[in-house]
């Protein structure tokens, strides 16, 4: 991503992927516990509300929620080696991204969460796509995402027209909430210059693999 976040994204990406856990079959899943202790939740109650939203926008989404996130207990440790069962929830990558959109965007593990479960959910549908995973090199693969973006974003302008955004300043507001979203409150200007673009260059045409995904993610989503 942009050079000013390398840092924090390599030090929080470690954190999301060292309690990431796997069930017995093998398929990836985060403890709302887990999770809700990273994002700074002193108390667990008040982390099941955030859940709450995520599973109502899972199924507004069209998703069968139990895919998503599934209720379990568990024996943890309370002191002196004594153990208790406690309530927990399995998240999955997408439901994870959806807590994280509800989350507080100034905290620093937040913004980078933000981008990461959207970078990861939408590397993993690409992954399955056949035409993505014949290419080899980077430039074919930036191709194709950029294509994928391009007619995305064609599909997200006119659905915002429909929805009331006429005017090029309308839209120009609307994309710059998408972008602050995935980028931890930077606009696209603000991208522009920590890119180091000059005036005429695009920020889409300067963007690796990942960042593409990231960004088409964004697009499909909105």
């Amino acid at each position: 991503m942009l050079s000013m976040n390398k840092k924090l994204t390599k030090s929080t990406k470690s954190i999301f992927e060292q309690i990431m856990r796997l069930d017995d079959a093998g398929n990836e899943f985060w403890s709302a516990r887990d999770l809700s202790k990273i994002l700074d939740y002193a108390d667990y109650r008040n982390f099941k509300t955030v859940i709450t939203k995520a599973t109502e926008s899972c199924k507004n989404s069209g998703f069968n929620v139990q895919n998503h996130i599934v209720g379990f207990t568990e024996m943890v440790l309370i002191g002196s080696g004594a153990e208790r069962q406690v309530d927990d929830t399995k998240l999955s990558r997408y439901t994870c991204y959806l807590i994280l959109q509800n989350a507080d965007p100034s905290k620093a593990v937040v913004a980078q969460g933000q981008t990461y479960f959207a970078v990861q959910t939408r590397l993993q549908e690409i992954k399955q796509m056949d035409d993505y995973n014949i290419l080899s090199s980077e430039d074919e693969k930036r191709l194709f995402l950029s294509n994928e973006l391009r007619r995305h974003n064609s599909q997200l302008a006119e659905a915002a027209q429909n929805a009331g955004v006429i005017s090029n300043m309308d839209y120009a507001v609307f994309q710059n909430h998408g972008y602050k979203g995935l980028y931890g409150g930077l606009d696209a200007k603000a991208i522009h210059s920590q890119k180091g673009l000059k005036n005429n260059q695009h920020i889409l045409d300067h963007m690796g693999s990942t960042e593409l995904a990231a960004n088409l993610f964004r697009a499909t989503q909105t």
